[in-house]
């Protein structure tokens, strides 16, 4: 994957995971709390790896 798809599945990956964790909270499901939780993280992973390819591109790129 591209660095522009990675940070685009992060996202997609952080907002999924925020209304997983919200809809947790309404039902009462620590289950679906969790695996919200879980997939926000995962996003939040996503997008740090393409902003590091993006360094790394950047870097490559100058010299």
């Amino acid at each position: 994957m591209g660095s522009t798809s990675d940070k685009v599945s992060g996202t997609a990956n952080k907002a999924a995971g925020n209304l997983k964790q919200a809809a947790g909270k309404v039902s009462g499901s620590r289950k679906m709390e969790a695996e919200g939780k879980a997939q926000e993280l995962k996003g939040d992973a996503q997008v740090a790896k393409g902003k590091a390819k993006d360094a790394v591109k950047k870097v490559v790129d100058k010299a």
